[in-house]
């Protein structure tokens, strides 16, 4: 079982869809945490939104500093923060890249959930093939 953490700014979003997805899809072969690096009030409503519509219940998700999480985590993925990404220690890190749809349509939300679920399960495909 690897620990897996989702690691932006707030933790608001892009991170929480992430580990919405790998509880979800995954659960078999990690586990999956998120934080921010710094304090926000709630998860946006729209990622709960259209992570509801995709089947994954969200509306307990409340966002976490990295403080909050396990110190050993196996494979840190940070969401495409750039510079502003903390170094955590782990085996293996990536970085997805993703824009932040927060302020945007619903359409920008629901296109950010898809992109991750794709990651998510590409990742989790290389975690059962022993690729991290």
């Amino acid at each position: 079982m690897k620990k897996v953490a989702f690691v932006c700014i707030h933790n608001s979003c892009r991170s929480q869809m992430a580990e919405g997805w790998a509880k979800h899809l995954g659960k078999e072969v990690l586990e999956a945490y998120s934080a921010g690096t710094e304090d926000y009030p709630e998860v946006k409503p729209k990622a709960v939104q259209v992570m509801e519509e995709a089947g994954v219940d969200m509306s307990e998700h409340r966002p976490k500093l990295l403080s909050d999480i396990p110190e050993e985590i196996d494979i840190l993925v940070t969401m495409g923060c750039g510079v502003e990404c903390p170094f955590v220690p782990c085996n293996h890190r990536e970085d997805w890249g993703l824009e932040d749809p927060s302020g945007g349509p619903i359409e920008g939300f629901q296109n950010t959930r898809d992109i991750i679920k794709n990651k998510v399960e590409d990742l989790i495909k290389r975690i059962e093939n022993n690729e991290l």
